[in-house]
């Protein structure tokens, strides 16, 4: 890692700021890098984030479920920092860093389909900063809090700007009522910082419950009537891409219908950690790797 020289999206603040208009885009390349055509590439710039559906078939989310099935119940994981759980229940919340626990999710990770259009988007070459996978169980899953991942990873791990997207691929149908992912379309383009010192080893707490690092009730309504509220809803193998700015959260599952996915988050080699911004010590890094060579086609 090296230090950094000048911090433009301040956060962890001792007072409250302004919010800063982001001034680096979504999309950093063009319809000639990618299967994305210009006018899918203008939208996402718009909105911070786009849909596909069927990006996986149907015998493949059956592949992938079983791999996640086999994961949750791994006995050799049992005490694995990779594995957070539930505060109230115990039970397996996220497994991070997948590539390395599963020679399926490696291959996945280097997919061209995925590899394509993070490259197209982030303008070049990318690494994996992040990998986990989200388990949302039917009546008991809990949710996400307002947050924006760039948030913290500028401030914990050292990104120093937003030019990452995550691809997010549904393992389960994602219905309105059963925990989706609600996003606000266009808030990609509002950096909002957050007030508070970063306690030390704030991840082991952060990753069951965040607390740390969220924005404050004004700015999520500030935020909401600017922007509106969209939710991430499709069939099992549909994916969302998502800026890493954009504000999004989720409601807790109390229907019978689970919720799970696969998560992944692709930085430019040309945008790789530094030290933290906002916090004593960089997170371990089985959440923020630092292995910034590009990544290569599983094929």
């Amino acid at each position: 890692m090296t230090t950094h020289q000048e911090d433009l999206y301040p956060t962890r603040l001792s007072e409250a700021r302004e919010r800063l208009e982001r001034p680096h885009p979504a999309v950093w390349g063009s319809a000639e890098d990618g299967p994305f055509s210009q006018e899918e590439l203008d939208a996402h710039e718009a909105r911070g984030f786009t849909i596909i559906d069927e990006f996986i078939s149907q015998e493949e989310v059956d592949r992938y479920s079983q791999e996640l099935d086999r994961l949750a119940s791994d006995p050799a994981l049992e005490s694995d920092e990779r594995v957070v759980r539930e505060r109230s229940t115990g039970d397996v919340r996220s497994i991070f860093a997948v590539q390395q626990l599963s020679e399926l999710m490696d291959a996945l990770s280097r997919d061209e389909r995925l590899l394509d259009r993070a490259r197209q988007i982030v303008g070049g070459d990318v690494y994996l900063h992040q990998t986990r996978i989200n388990y949302m169980p039917g009546f008991k899953g809990t949710g996400f809090y307002w947050h924006s991942d760039f948030e913290t990873w500028h401030a914990e791990d050292g990104m120093p700007i937003p030019r990452s997207v995550s691809c997010s691929i549904a393992m389960t149908d994602n219905y309105p009522f059963n925990g989706g992912l609600m996003v606000m379309p266009g808030s990609h383009k509002t950096y909002v910082s957050s007030v508070g010192e970063t306690p030390a080893d704030n991840h082991k707490a952060s990753l069951q419950a965040q607390e740390v690092g969220v924005p404050t009730e004004a700015d999520i309504t500030y935020l909401a009537e600017k922007y509106g509220i969209d939710q991430f809803t499709g069939k099992a193998g549909s994916a969302l891409w998502f800026d890493s700015n954009i504000m999004h959260g989720s409601g807790s599952n109390i229907t019978p219908f689970p919720r799970s996915n696969i998560f992944m988050v692709f930085n430019s080699v040309e945008n790789s950690l530094q030290d933290p911004y906002a916090a004593p010590a960089p997170r371990p890094e089985h959440i923020a790797h630092r292995d910034f060579a590009p990544l290569k086609s599983a094929v």
